[in-house]
């Protein structure tokens, strides 16, 4: 019997990988980046103290958006998580794509949170 491979679960398998080694600090937080088919989720989170610094998503009211699910999008999340990232004082931050490949939203939203000034 052929059986089709489960994408979800191989990313999370790169994801745990990764994670071993990326953490974030209070002073260098961890970007973290969640992609669903319609919207996509960005967070800063402080792994030492377990608590998530700053958000954004397609979801936010701020940003007004039809589409959650397409590159434009995923800019403006990224424009969005790293003004708010920078409005908290934080200017450098690990990026941590959540086992998905840099490309498309991915690479999206990262360059839109180096646009706002974070740097990684």
């Amino acid at each position: 019997m052929i059986t089709k491979p489960n994408k979800n679960a191989g990313r999370k398998k790169r994801h745990a990988h990764v994670r071993r080694t990326l953490s974030g600090t209070p002073q260098r937080p961890r970007l973290n980046v969640f992609r669903s088919s319609k919207h996509i989720y960005a967070q800063l989170i402080d792994d030492v103290n377990g608590v998530t610094l700053a958000q954004a998503s397609t979801l936010d009211k701020e940003l007004g958006l039809e589409n959650g699910g397409n590159k434009e999008a995923a800019r403006k999340v990224g424009e969005l998580v790293g003004k708010r990232a920078v409005d908290a004082g934080f200017e450098s931050v690990v990026f941590d794509r959540g086992g998905y490949l840099y490309h498309g939203r991915i690479a999206e939203l990262a360059d839109g949170a180096r646009e706002a000034g974070l740097k990684f």
